[in-house]
């Protein structure tokens, strides 16, 4: 865990650059493909994810060191084109993965918040699951156990994979000519991020474009079809937590209403979007039939609102960073319950802010929670996680924080239309 979030103190700087680097690329081109509430969502659920990932909450059905121990047929040294077999091995593993993710009902569900937004860009990719709650993906690295690929490696490369998948969610890039052929491109994840009936359920490889030629899942970008982005079943909220969860809940209720124990069974593991047919007809959902007459999803946020939530956006960053660099001597001052709670309060708060853009009527109440645990934190331990070593007055710095965030929640929740209404009729 500590690794990771070495990593992590890293990747989150660098990757908010380049967020912000392709805003900036957008406005001085007139070709804007960020929206305010889209892009603070997208972040904000990078940000749950990381905590998720961080603090080890996932169930691990089998380890890649339990099948390198059990099922190596060799033992292989460590040199560069060990680097390189694994590499593949992983990548290979990740195409079934992404392929499982997009075809099987149960799957759909921890991939569906990365597809969810209806814009492309570098902040889409960090719209990450934090509902991949079973770790199997080492089961489909058995062909590097098989080779023997050390464990290290694996640990190693993991990271650097996933990480070497932000750069293509963008539309500021076009075809590359040859590189078409070998890697995943810009061109090719747009296909894969669109919902249009040409190009849905394609282009699923993560780097090399080779298994999507080889396994029939490759689509080229057409000029005269331009894609449309999100998910046929429209996630209509800006709140990253909600949408991790839609899916999942829509089985729940369909498995719980459908009178067929068989169907009660298989909805789970039928292709994505299967539904009984005793709960299709009379509960229908709505599904996009015809993408080019999509609305996109939008509320009515005033600038100060979309201001304040990229400050507690920016502000969580910052709680993150704090998290990241010291999680060692937290983990081992305060003990692994505090640290979740740590990742309790982060979650309550992206809730709330994020619900705040969607105008939700029980915004306060999250709020309410995130201000009692904070104030918990500060009061029980008289610190705020060892603020205290860097800024003396990092316990008052924090409890304002928290009171300034619950009573402007209030205000951006209650009384903004009725101030900005007295301001207008004095006008």
């Amino acid at each position: 865990m500590e690794t990771y979030a070495n990593a992590l103190l890293y990747a989150i700087p660098f990757f908010s650059i380049l967020v912000i680097a392709e805003i900036a690329y957008g406005y001085f081109v007139k070709n804007q493909t960020h929206t305010v509430n889209d892009t603070i969502s997208s972040i904000s659920s990078g940000l749950t994810s990381i905590v998720k990932d961080s603090l080890g909450l996932a169930v691990i059905l089998i380890s890649y060191p339990f099948l390198l121990e059990n099922l190596a047929l060799f033992s292989v040294p460590e040199t560069w084109y060990t680097y390189l077999l694994a590499f593949l091995a992983i990548d290979f593993a990740s195409y079934w993965n992404h392929r499982l993710s997009h075809k099987i009902n149960f799957f759909w569900n921890q991939h569906v918040i990365h597809h969810s937004s209806e814009e492309f860009n570098l902040a889409c990719a960090l719209r990450q699951s934090i509902s991949n709650i079973l770790g199997y993906f080492p089961l489909l690295l058995i062909p590097a156990a098989l080779i023997g690929i050390p464990y290290k490696i694996i640990a190693i490369l993991t990271p650097i994979h996933l990480f070497a998948q932000f750069w293509y969610h963008t539309k500021h890039i076009g075809k590359l000519g040859v590189l078409e052929y070998i890697i995943v491109t810009p061109s090719q994840h747009r296909v894969h991020h669109a919902i249009n009936p040409e190009y849905i359920d394609k282009n699923l490889a993560a780097v090399f474009c080779v298994w999507d030629r080889m396994f029939g899942t490759f689509q080229e970008e057409l000029d005269d079809v331009p894609p449309v982005y999100g998910v046929l079943k429209p996630a209509a909220t800006w709140n990253p937590i909600l949408i991790n969860f839609q899916h999942l809940w829509r089985l729940i209720q369909d498995a719980w209403r459908t009178n067929s124990y068989y169907d009660k069974f298989r909805i789970w593991f039928m292709p994505t979007g299967w539904r009984p047919k005793d709960v299709r007809d009379t509960y229908p959902v709505k599904i996009i039939e015809n993408v080019y007459t999509v609305e996109k999803y939008t509320t009515k946020t005033s600038t100060s609102l979309q201001i304040w939530s990229a400050f507690q956006l920016i502000f969580t960053i910052i709680l993150m960073l704090f998290l990241f660099y010291n999680f060692g001597t937290i983990l081992e001052s305060y003990g692994y319950g505090m640290m979740v709670l740590y990742g309790i309060i982060v979650f309550v708060g992206v809730y709330s802010y994020t619900s705040l853009l969607d105008h939700y009527k029980y915004t306060i109440v999250f709020e309410s929670i995130k201000l009692l645990l904070g104030l918990f934190v500060i009061v029980s331990t008289s610190d705020w996680y060892g603020l205290n070593a860097y800024v003396s007055f990092g316990n008052i710095l924090m409890a304002m924080y928290f009171i300034t965030s619950f009573f402007a929640t209030i205000y951006f929740s209650f009384m903004e239309k009725i101030w900005v209404s007295s301001r207008k009729l004095a006008a």
